[in-house]
């Protein structure tokens, strides 16, 4: 990055030194699974391609060049087997090298040339995903303001004539893409028979080359236009809409929810962003964040973006929820505070569930409470499919896992 971009920051400036030593002594899932995030949708075979990027990473300047070297190695072995008559192994590889291309966008913080050269790709490879993909995908485009918002609607299976399919609309956190979001073989909405719409919302994915950037309210604006959009559309049945939310997209899909109103059946989040101001994920854990966010929002000040953040409180949107919520959360979230997290559930009048991992982390995956207790994952698209298909909601459920596996309700 050019120095004007890196001085956005204080933070960054004072901290950057130090995530290049952390990056390279623990790697670059000095925080999250970085690489296991990216790669899940590609399958088994993407996870040694991702570490292998990820081993050659020293410093946090290296991030972007190591994933597009990796992305064009792959999406070039997707062009020979394109080229040799094999789909399926070519659908394989354009899909993995997309998500390369995606994680080199991640560390980049500003829209030049080779941003938008990292998105043709994304997209070009992309497009030959669709184009050999084992169940219809397509490309879509939602009117916002004086642009669009991108997604991907992805189907469980060609539609018989007048077949329509529930549909669930994820929202996902400040470093993930539509394209990481529904995996090519086995994903657990798809294999239930519930449509996925992917999208990339304010300040996501492709939006900001669009000139749609976040504000803490204007994914409940963008969530009306897209249910609208959805509605229409032949294959989507619109009287079975749900959101399922990961992340920071845990903060805006309750301004969507609270838009919304009854027009979606549930809403489903896991790890939680929901402390007012947002001073955990933004002054205290990695400095990409901020950075990240910035870019997001295009707020290039540190004073101005301080001010900006304060207006992320979605405790009076929480009330006005009308749909039936789940709530998946760690107890040590270290990015959101779980007494932020009570308080949302508390205000929260409709149907509601909270259920907590003892020692769980923002990424709740390593916590003895979630290996050993209910998935969340398996958890959260079976608590949808029961919203979607009429399933009556229970009663109101405050429940601790605790880390022998144990569901205690409080």
């Amino acid at each position: 990055m050019r120095a004007k971009v890196e001085r956005r920051s204080k933070r960054w400036l004072q901290q950057r030194w130090l995530l290049d030593t952390v990056l390279a002594t623990i790697g670059v899932e000095w925080d999250q699974e970085r690489l296991a995030h990216y790669a899940r949708p590609a399958g088994p075979a993407a996870a040694g391609v991702f570490r292998a990027a990820g081993a050659r990473m020293k410093k946090f300047s290296d991030c972007h060049r190591e994933f597009a070297a990796a992305g064009r190695r792959i999406e070039a072995r997707a062009q020979a087997y394109e080229a040799d008559g094999r789909t399926v192994p070519a659908r394989e590889h354009y899909i993995m090298a997309s998500l390369l291309w995606s994680a080199a966008r991640w560390p980049l913080y500003e829209i030049d040339d080779r941003y938008r050269d990292y998105e043709a790709h994304i997209d070009a490879c992309y497009d030959k995903y669709m184009e050999f993909a084992p169940r219809p995908v397509t490309r879509i485009d939602i009117p916002f303001n004086d642009s669009a918002l991108s997604g991907l609607l992805h189907l469980p299976h060609k539609p018989v004539e007048g077949e329509k399919f529930p549909c669930v609309i994820n929202i996902g956190g400040m470093d993930g893409c539509k394209e990481n979001v529904v995996s090519m073989y086995g994903d657990p909405w798809l294999e239930r028979g519930i449509a996925v719409l992917a999208m990339d919302g304010p300040g996501q994915g492709v939006c900001p080359g669009r000139g749609i950037f976040v504000t803490p309210t204007n994914h409940g604006d963008a969530a009306v236009a897209t249910v609208d959009w959805l509605e229409r559309h032949p294959a989507i049945d619109p009287d079975r809409l749900a959101i399922r939310a990961t992340s920071f997209g845990t903060n805006f899909s309750i301004h969507a929810a609270a838009a919304l109103g009854d027009r979606i059946k549930g809403l489903a989040q896991a790890f939680v962003i929901h402390e007012p101001g947002c001073f955990a994920i933004f002054n205290a854990a990695s400095p990409t964040f901020r950075m990240r966010f910035m870019f997001m929002a295009n707020v290039t000040d540190d004073d101005e973006f301080d001010a900006f953040a304060e207006g992320f409180d979605v405790r009076d949107q929480a009330a006005r929820i009308k749909c039936p919520v789940l709530i998946c959360a760690g107890e040590d979230d270290e990015l959101s505070p779980i007494e932020n997290t009570y308080d949302v559930y508390d205000r929260i009048k409709a149907p509601k569930k909270l259920v907590v991992y003892e020692g769980g982390k923002h990424i709740m995956g390593a916590a003895s409470s979630v290996q050993l207790g209910e998935n969340f994952g398996v958890l959260t698209a079976e608590w949808v499919s029961d919203r979607l298909n009429g399933v009556p909601s229970e009663p109101d459920a405050n429940i601790l896992i605790d880390m022998y596996g144990k569901s205690i309700r409080r």
